[in-house]
C-alpha cells in the first residue's frame, strides 16, 4: 500500500481542522501546525477530535452503502439501473473502476494515520492527569482499531501500520489477516478499560460501550480466521458481558421497535453503542452530511394526489430496492420489524378526482372515472410485498408482489416502484422538502446486535438453545402486541435455529444498517445467498470477498510485483 503525499498531508489536514461532529468539543488555537498540536493536552484533544472525521465519509453517504449493504442477498439497483454496477452486480469490478473502492481506500488510511500520529505522540502531549491522558489513548486506539476493521474485511491482509507515517511510502509489505485482528483486540482491550463509561453531551465519543461493543464483533469475526472455539467463546463471553452490564453502561432496547425508528428519538438514541453524529449546524459537517434518507426511497412523486413533503421525503438519489426474499423474510402479521422497517401506503396529499386517462394508464375499471380522492384520507399509492386481487377496482395505484417480482424465482419483472425502507427517514432536521442532506445521527452499532453476536456465536459454539434464547430477546421485542400479541408465536426454538437462520434474523432486525455486506463476508455464504435470493447478481465470483486495491497504489509502490494485487483482480 502506499498512499504516497496523500497521508502526510491528510496528516497535517486533520490535525489542523478540529472536529467535524456537533457533540465533539472543538479546540482550534489560531496558527497551530500538525507538529504543534500534539504538544499540550489542549492542541492534542483537537487531533483526537480529528481522528473521528473519517467516520462520516462512511456512515450515512453512499461510501458505506455501496461497502457495506450492496452486492448481497437484500438489494438491487432500483429500478434495475445500473448506478454503481461494480459493487450491485459485481460487474466490473476492478483496480481503477469501483467508487468508492477506490475513494474510501485513501480515507480509512489517512484515519489509521491519524490515530497512529496520536498513539505514538501521547507521552509528547504534557497531560499530568492520567486518567485524562488514558482517556484520550483509548479513542484513538478505538478509532484505530475500528478503521483497520474496515480495511482487513474490505480489502484483506494489506499493509498493518502502528507507526506515524510523516513521509511517503515506497515500499509495502502485506501482513496476515489473523495479525491485524490482534492489534484490533489489544487496542480494544486498552480501549475498553481506559474509556469512560459517558462523555456526557459530547455523546458520539468513544466510551466503555463503545469499545466493548466492537471487541465483540471482532472476537466473532476472528473465529472465522481460525481457532474458532476460542474465539467463538470469547465472543459469546463478551456479549453476555454487554448485557449483563447494561444498566451500568447506560444502553437499553426500547420496547418497541417503532420507537426505535422514531426521528423524534434518534439523538442520543440509548439503544445506540456507536454514534456518528452530525452537527444541526451544516457548517460543522464538511464534506456533507446524512443522507441516508434518501438512498432506498421510491418515485412517488410521479403519480397524482402526491407532491413531496418533509414527512415522505426526497426521492431524487434514490439508489436501492429490497429483493423480495428481504420482504419475505417478514411474517408482517406477526413481527412489527416490517412496519417499523417498511413504507407500503402513501395518503394523498392533494385531491385528485379518477379521470378516462388515468383508469386506462393503470389499468382501472371505467367505473372508477369521477371518483375523488382527499387529501389526508384516501390511499393515493399502494405498493406491497403482498399479492393484491381485484386491483381494477381499487381507487389507488398498486404496485403488489407480481408486478414489481417474477412469480418464478424473484428476480425484478416491473421494478418502476417498489416497497420502500423507511427507518432512516428525516422530517426532523430537514427544513425543506428538496432538502439532500439531513442531520440525524448514524448507529454504526447497537444493542440489539449484541443479541445477534451472541446467537451467531453460540450457533458456532454448537449450542443453538443458548442462541434461541437472545434471538427470542429481540423477537419478543419484534413481536406485535395489539390488537393480538404474538410473542409467544414469534419465539424460536433450538431446533429451528442454525447459521442460516441468525442471516435471516439479523437482516430482520439491520436491513439497510450498513453490515450485510460484512456479515455475508464474515461467514464465507455471500455466493450461496446471492444465488438463492438475488438471482439479478449473476458475476458473483470467490474473488470478490476482497476488494481490489486501487492501481494509483499499486502504481506508486517501488515492490509492487513482490506485495501483489489482491487475488481475481
Amino acid at each position: 500500500m502506499k498512499i504516497k503525499n496523500i497521508i502526510y498531508k491528510g496528516l497535517i489536514c486533520c490535525a489542523s481542522l478540529g472536529i467535524v461532529s456537533c457533540d465533539l468539543d472543538e479546540f482550534n488555537p489560531s496558527g497551530t501546525t500538525a507538529d504543534a498540536a500534539w504538544t499540550t493536552p489542549e492542541g492534542f484533544i483537537t487531533a483526537v477530535n480529528g481522528a473521528y472525521h473519517y467516520r462520516t465519509q462512511f456512515y450515512g453517504r453512499e461510501n458505506g452503502l455501496f461497502l457495506g449493504e450492496v452486492g448481497t442477498d437484500l438489494w438491487f439497483n432500483r429500478e434495475n439501473a445500473n448506478y454503481a454496477n461494480q459493487h450491485t452486480r459485481y460487474a466490473g469490478l476492478t483496480p481503477t473502476q469501483g467508487n468508492p473502492n477506490i475513494g474510501e481506500w485513501p480515507r480509512l488510511w489517512v484515519g489509521i494515520n491519524q490515530c497512529n500520529a496520536g498513539i505514538n505522540r501521547i507521552d509528547e502531549a504534557g497531560f499530568t492527569n492520567e486518567l485524562e491522558r488514558n482517556q484520550r489513548l483509548g479513542e484513538l486506539r478505538f478509532l484505530r482499531a475500528f478503521y483497520y476493521w474496515h480495511i482487513v474485511e474490505q480489502w484483506g491482509g494489506v499493509m498493518l501500520r502502528t507507526e506515524e507515517t510523516r513521509e511517503p511510502l515506497l515500499t509495502a509489505e502485506r501482513s496476515p489477516e489473523e495479525a491485524f485482528y490482534d492489534l484490533m483486540i489489544e487496542d480494544l482491550l486498552f480501549a475498553s478499560e481506559h474509556l469512560p463509561v459517558s462523555y456526557g453531551q459530547e455523546y458520539s465519543r468513544a466510551t466503555k460501550k463503545t469499545a466493548l461493543g466492537l471487541l465483540a464483533k471482532v472476537y466473532l469475526t476472528r473465529g472465522y480466521y481460525g481457532d474458532g472455539q476460542t474465539y467463538f467463546t470469547l465472543a459469546r463471553d463478551m456479549a453476555n458481558e454487554i448485557i449483563e452490564r447494561k444498566d451500568e453502561l447506560g444502553i437499553a432496547l426500547w420496547d418497541n421497535v417503532h420507537a426505535l425508528w422514531d426521528p423524534q428519538n434518534n439523538k442520543e438514541n440509548p439503544e445506540a453503542l456507536h454514534i456518528v453524529s452530525y452537527s444541526l449546524n451544516p457548517s460543522l459537517n464538511p464534506g456533507g452530511a446524512n443522507r441516508m434518507h434518501q438512498f432506498f426511497m421510491t418515485n412517488y412523486t410521479r403519480f397524482k394526489g402526491l407532491h413531496r413533503t418533509l414527512e415522505y421525503g426526497n426521492e431524487d438519489t434514490r439508489r436501492l430496492m429490497p429483493t423480495r426474499a428481504l420482504l419475505d423474510f417478514y411474517d408482517e402479521e406477526m413481527d412489527a420489524r416490517y412496519e417499523a422497517t417498511f413504507k407500503e401506503v402513501w395518503i394523498a396529499n392533494e385531491d385528485y378526482t379518477w379521470t378516462e386517462d388515468d383508469v386506462q394508464t393503470h389499468g382501472k375499471d371505467p367505473s372508477l372515472v369521477g371518483t375523488q380522492v382527499r387529501a389526508g384520507i384516501d390511499t393515493a399509492l399502494l405498493i406491497t410485498k403482498r399479492a393484491i386481487e381485484n386491483q381494477e377496482f381499487m381507487p389507488y395505484v398498486i404496485y403488489d408482489r407480481n408486478r414489481t417480482y417474477r412469480e418464478s424465482n424473484g428476480a425484478l419483472n416491473q421494478p418502476d416502484n417498489f416497497v420502500q425502507l423507511w427507518k432512516f427517514r428525516d422530517p426532523i432536521t430537514r427544513t425543506d422538502p428538496n432538502m439532500r442532506e439531513g442531520f440525524q445521527d448514524v448507529m454504526a452499532m447497537r444493542f440489539a446486535e449484541i443479541y445477534l453476536i451472541a446467537a451467531e456465536a453460540e450457533v458456532q459454539l454448537g449450542n443453538p438453545a443458548a442462541a434461541a434464547g437472545h434471538l427470542n430477546v429481540i423477537r419478543a421485542r419484534a413481536a406485535k402486541k395489539e390488537p393480538v400479541d404474538y410473542t409467544s408465536e414469534m419465539m424460536v426454538s433450538a431446533d429451528q435455529v442454525d447459521l442460516d437462520f441468525v442471516l435471516d434474523e439479523r437482516a430482520r432486525e439491520l436491513c439497510g444498517e450498513l453490515t450485510r455486506w460484512y456479515d455475508l463476508k464474515r461467514t464465507r455464504t455471500l455466493g450461496d445467498r446471492i444465488a438463492r435470493y438475488n438471482p439479478d447478481i449473476t458475476e458473483f465470483q470467490e474473488h470478490h470477498y476482497v476488494r481490489p486495491i486501487p492501481q494509483v497504489e499499486m502504481d506508486a509502490l517501488l515492490n509492487a510485483q513482490e506485495f501483489g494485487q489482491n487475488p481475481g483482480y
